[in-house]
């Protein structure tokens, strides 16, 4: 409790370093569905980021431990990182990642995203650069609070769709079910989350 404490103190003091290191930013309103939307791909992103992690060779055994007439037990084996238990349990702290995101806007487009302050190496994210922070009063944690209720309203639809190993998990979860963005799947090979940025 202490570490995530600490880390939560450190993650608002880089946050309001990053005001005065940059100090391009802006108090601009941003649209709360197009919030929504970005904060649905990042959760795709994250869930995926998770699952890539995992061993692909750990699997599990699913299937009732009851023996039907003939005396087998019906059960398969199944990849660990795509189980359901395992999904759910990435589900319940995978909104705790939006603490280290920021809402910025490009500079050249003005267009809104969702950055992550540290990259997964650790170091301060290099695109900060390409973009202007966008202050809001309550230091972002609007977005744990979206991220939240996407998880609790879809959780049946995330777990059937990383499940299977879907493709283009962001735009069918994101448009086609929660209908917070508005890519479809035909945009798929114009569009892909991870080179969503333009920089």
């Amino acid at each position: 409790m202490h570490a995530y404490s600490f880390f939560q103190i450190n993650m608002h003091f880089i946050y309001s370093l990053l005001l005065l290191v940059f100090p391009h930013y802006t108090l601009a309103s941003v649209d709360p569905k197009n919030v929504r939307c970005l904060v649905c791909q990042s959760v795709v992103e994250e869930i995926d980021s998770v699952i890539q992690k995992v061993d692909p060779k750990r699997t599990m055994e699913v299937g009732s431990y009851r023996l039907d007439s003939m005396g087998n037990q019906k059960q398969k084996t199944v990849s660990y990182a795509r189980s359901e238990m395992h999904l759910t349990e990435v589900l319940e702290t995978i909104c705790n990642k939006m603490d280290d995101y920021v809402r910025a806007t490009y500079k050249t487009s003005g267009e809104l995203t969702l950055l992550r302050l540290i990259g997964a190496d650790g170091q301060m994210n290099p695109d900060l650069s390409h973009v202007d922070i966008i202050q809001d009063s309550d230091l972002n944690k609007s977005l744990k609070f979206y991220c939240e209720g996407i998880v609790e309203e879809y959780e049946e639809n995330i777990l059937r769709l990383f499940g299977r190993d879907a493709d283009n998990i962001d735009i069918k979860l994101c448009s086609n079910e929660a209908n917070l963005c508005s890519h479809s799947e035909s945009d798929a090979d114009d569009y892909e989350f991870e080179d969503r940025d333009e920089l």
